[in-house]
């Protein structure tokens, strides 16, 4: 992370800290950082190992259960346990493989360059979408376009349009896809249009992303329910579905209680002049929020419940957010900067009010 990653933050923001202490907080931050990755070593691979074996396990009990579709019971545990296999390799592994968090250890089978996850994105088109676009800009209103996607309007700033009116509504529909809707949004189709992006390009991700949804869908709808045989295939097929919708709404859940809560500021393009390391830390804290919960809570949300530290320190290994947690909020504090967290019932009903206020035009 250099200061070109920084983007400024708002003078009007009341938390802004003066010039001397956004340096400090970088010293401190900076100290932070460094001490976890240099203690990096035999039990954090431990970990990520213990997690990939377990998710390959679940998923694979879950298939073998649904080949038994047609009795209820095996319909049951092998949707429950899919279900769960895939938000556990969608969370707390793919996304946090592909940050880099795991590269230190070398190995080739867990490594940001050779991961390919069980989504409809392709890791290529994902990586620069999120790890560089939405990581770089963070909650900045035109360059963020993880901030509603393009779809909603989440921030007074953006211009209103009668169809919001109708974005609590089809919020619900983009949250049952919404594996699909990123694969596409990721591509940027949009930019081909405009010019900034060469035809080229966008041929070769749209077939690469033909490709990956083929696998997708020919293992999850087509291969695996004709192995449950005719009684059980269409049981087969609608556990599958079920398990991706389920793995759909909670990622989308967790993504948009990460920015969008009361509390987490945005900021303009004007605001990132000039922007130094301690301003971009800054801006990741006030545009960010945590989410409180147990172990497990944390474990299944990929450890983005700490939205705050994995936007400091987006390639620390997750499993290290919840220790270093209390240290980051202990520095919020000495320089009078807030530290947003809740239960995710109170987040996701701030969520919702904003969400419902901004669909009719002001909301500022």
């Amino acid at each position: 992370m250099s200061a070109a990653l920084a983007p400024p933050l708002p003078d009007r923001l009341p938390t802004r800290p003066a010039t001397r202490d956004v340096d400090a907080i970088a010293a401190e931050l900076d100290a932070l950082y460094a001490e976890v990755r240099s203690d990096l070593g035999a039990a954090d691979a431990a970990y990520i190992h213990r997690v990939v074996r377990v998710q390959r396990h679940l998923e694979a009990g879950g298939r073998a259960l649904l080949l038994l579709a047609r009795y209820r019971p095996a319909l049951v545990g092998g949707t429950a346990l899919l279900t769960v296999a895939k938000v556990l390799e969608n969370m707390e592994i793919g996304h946090n493989v592909m940050h880099g968090q795991w590269d230190w250890m070398g190995d080739p089978a867990i490594h940001s360059t050779t991961w390919e996850w069980d989504a409809a994105s392709t890791a290529r088109s994902w990586k620069y979408a999120h790890n560089f676009q939405h990581h770089m800009y963070t909650n900045v209103v035109g360059k963020d376009r993880d901030l509603g996607y393009s779809a909603m309007r989440v921030v007074p700033e953006q211009p209103w349009h009668p169809v919001y009116l109708l974005q609590p509504l089809y919020g619900i529909a983009m949250a049952a896809v919404f594996e699909w809707g990123i694969a596409l949004y990721d591509m940027e189709l949009d930019a081909v249009r405009r010019g900034e992006k060469p035809r080229a390009q966008a041929r070769e991700e749209i077939v690469a992303l033909l490709r990956k949804a083929a696998r997708q869908i020919g293992k999850d709808y087509v291969a695996f329910p004709l192995l449950a045989g005719r009684a059980g295939r269409r049981r087969a097929l609608a556990a599958a579905v079920l398990a991706n919708v389920v793995r759909n709404v909670w990622v989308h859940t967790i993504v948009f209680m990460g920015h969008l809560p009361e509390g987490a500021e945005t900021f303009t393009e004007e605001q990132m002049e000039d922007e130094s390391r301690g301003d971009w830390y800054v801006r990741q804290l006030l545009g960010s929020c945590n989410l409180d919960g147990s172990p497990l809570f944390h474990l299944m949300s990929g450890n983005l419940s700490f939205q705050i530290e994995h936007h400091l320190f987006p390639d620390v290994p997750s499993r290290r957010y919840a220790s270093i947690a209390p240290r980051v909020r202990a520095i919020c504090e000495r320089h009078g900067l807030p530290y947003s967290s809740g239960r995710l019932g109170p987040q996701y009903r701030s969520v919702a009010r904003k969400i419902l206020r901004l669909s009719f035009p002001g909301g500022g």
